[in-house]
């Protein structure tokens, strides 16, 4: 009984965790769910409060502030979530169309982006590998690689 009211616990905490977003309440689920697994092997009470507080001290103290620094990133405007386009500055694309200061393509892993010059004076030539310095909206602004 003791191991399906934590189990109970931990599911309600990491679905209260969509409410707040600073990842606490998925720790301490995560911990009451371990601590579930604890319960269910026949540990006793005492046994199982040991399990959930080293559990989630772990999980609070050690593996969220690491998760917070995979998942946001620091901006002048402050802290922001990261996405997928940052994983895109830095990689390198193929010319696809001629790219200058105004427009162009470029091929980035196999997708094909609207794109400009980083150097308004260069003029970047199809086939030309290219590197990718920012993604501003939804064109890659890239730099001519040497």
């Amino acid at each position: 009984m003791a191991a399906l009211v934590w189990l109970l616990a931990g599911v309600l905490l990491v679905a209260a965790e969509v409410t707040s977003g600073e990842l606490v309440l998925l720790m301490l689920g995560l911990a009451a769910m371990g601590t579930a697994g604890a319960a269910a092997l026949g540990a006793p009470l005492w046994l199982d409060a040991v399990v959930f507080v080293a559990l989630s001290g772990g999980l609070v103290f050690l593996a969220r502030p690491a998760l917070k620094r995979r998942l946001l990133r620091e901006t002048s405007e402050g802290i922001e979530p990261r996405t997928n386009v940052d994983a895109l500055i830095g990689k390198r694309a193929t010319v696809e169309s001629t790219v200058d200061a105004r427009d162009g393509r470029v091929r980035i892993d196999g997708d094909v982006w609207s794109a400009r010059s980083f150097d308004e004076t260069q003029v970047l030539d199809v086939g030309r590998t290219v590197m990718v310095m920012e993604i501003s909206g939804a064109v890659a602004v890239v730099w001519a690689e040497p």
